[in-house]
């Protein structure tokens, strides 16, 4: 306490402040958006979820053996009983108590249905990253360990339970024998389980440290509540979910209209708060190809768009990882690099001028002199 008196209060840039409130607003319009557009139907393939007829797929997947359904609950019941023994045996070590991991662990629950349909039809991910430590960081306050605790069992199991359908939906349209692929993300998994002076390194592991003592040392009441400077990013709770209102309102009113109901909020709200890493030329692209290409497309090849739309996803996608893997064999591992005008920054010369008064860079400087 007296350490954060001396720092005095936590202040953000712009952009960085804005990204959070659309984290705020992108979870509420995913819960709005998948009631209003998609709860009908969840009701509905829920009630007739055993009587429907299968399709191609699902007649052609019987020539294989099943996973068992205890495989599945034999591994959740192991996970949560080593999550509690842990959260028991280590408490001071953890701080997370017991009802915190069952409180996460039914957000992940509650959480995972919505984002998946969000998954299934745009391709993209709404995540609980920040909203697991929002409320974690309201409830234990000044408990950094118990807010990395409670995102990795909240936010991570929603995202690898996510991550672990799409690639079932991908086995279920290539045919491949489910017991194959559930041993696949077993081994995975274990796999995962690098050492300490693994030379495989991820950059997100130290952003989810420091995310800790934000969200847990110092807590969203002094960021985002009466003791904080950002008290008004809470409103993008409400933005968020009152938007998906709005467009379906529009909808029932001009049901003609085919393209309303493709305004999908959480997707474009989602898409706008990865504003601060990304540069200029990663929008300019997605405008190009999701704008400007396929609008040509589809209006004078709809055929053709409906057809292949979702192959050239795909391409793009898999063209980006390959690109990724090739650029580090080929320059990051042998520390090579390319100097053009495309890795020359953001050619603004004044960015990197100070700001404080009186500083002069000297004559052939091109930075101003504050006064």
């Amino acid at each position: 306490m007296g350490a954060y008196q001396r720092m005095g209060r936590i202040n953000m840039s712009t952009f960085f402040g804005l990204s959070y409130g659309l984290g705020f607003a992108t979870i509420a319009a995913t819960i709005t958006h998948v009631t209003l557009f998609h709860g009908k139907e969840i009701y509905r393939r829920f009630r007739a979820s055993r009587r429907d007829k299968p399709d191609v797929h699902t007649r052609l997947m019987r020539s294989y053996r099943d996973v068992p359904s205890w495989w599945f609950y034999a591994m959740l019941a192991l996970s949560v009983a080593v999550s509690l023994v842990l959260c028991t045996v280590l408490r001071k070590e953890v701080q997370l108590p017991w009802w915190g991991l069952l409180f996460a662990c039914a957000m992940a629950f509650v959480f995972t249905l919505p984002i998946s349909i969000i998954t299934a039809t745009t391709n993209q991910t709404p995540g609980l990253n920040v909203i697991t430590k929002y409320v974690i960081g309201l409830i234990l306050p000044g408990k950094p360990i118990a807010n990395v605790c409670f995102k990795a069992y909240g936010y991570m199991s929603m995202s690898q339970a996510v991550s672990f359908l799409a690639d079932f939906k991908l086995g279920h349209y290539m045919k491949i024998p489910p017991k194959s692929m559930f041993l696949v993300q077993f081994v995975g998994t274990l796999d995962a389980l690098l050492p300490a002076d693994s030379p495989w390194t991820c950059p997100n592991d130290r952003v989810f440290f420091d995310a800790s003592v934000i969200w847990g040392l110092v807590g969203p009441r002094r960021i985002f509540g009466p003791l904080g400077n950002y008290g008004a990013l809470n409103w993008f709770f409400l933005a968020g979910a009152v938007g998906p209102v709005i467009v379906y309102a529009l909808h029932r009113a001009f049901p003609s209209k085919a393209w309303i109901p493709m305004i999908n909020l959480p997707v474009l709200i989602g898409a706008t708060g990865y504003m601060p890493p990304a540069t200029a030329l990663n929008y300019n692209s997605w405008l190009f190809i999701g704008i400007v290409f396929n609008f040509f497309v589809f209006r004078y090849r709809k055929r053709w768009w409906k057809r292949h739309n979702y192959i050239l996803s795909a391409a793009l996608d898999a063209g980006v990882a390959f690109m990724g893997v090739l650029l580090y064999f080929s320059l990051s591992m042998e520390n090579w690099s390319i100097s053009w005008w495309g890795t020359a920054g953001e050619h603004c010369p004044l960015a990197s001028c100070p700001t404080a008064e009186g500083i002069n860079l000297g004559p052939d400087s091109v930075c101003p002199v504050v006064l």
